[in-house]
């Protein structure tokens, strides 16, 4: 069987996302840990100190908020 990747990173297996739309808390972390990386990336501003050095900080409100979305959209609840 083809080893089913995207630009050299593994696919989500339709198994898991099958279970996490039907409810399974498991496959619902297994999905949540799959788009970590691109949460924290579209959640992480740059924030300026005192002395005006940028600084990347990740928004943790901004990154629930998505999180959140998620999850709702996983189980098709509005």
């Amino acid at each position: 069987m083809k080893c089913r990747n995207y630009k050299g990173r593994e696919l989500l297996p339709l198994a898991v996302s099958d279970a996490a739309q039907a409810g399974d808390s498991d496959a619902v972390e297994q999905v949540l840990r799959y788009y970590e990386g691109y949460i924290n990336k579209r959640c992480t501003r740059t924030v300026y100190d005192q002395s005006s050095c940028p600084r990347a900080c990740l928004d943790e409100y901004m990154e629930s908020r998505l999180e959140n979305k998620l999850i709702r959209a996983i189980l098709g609840v509005n």
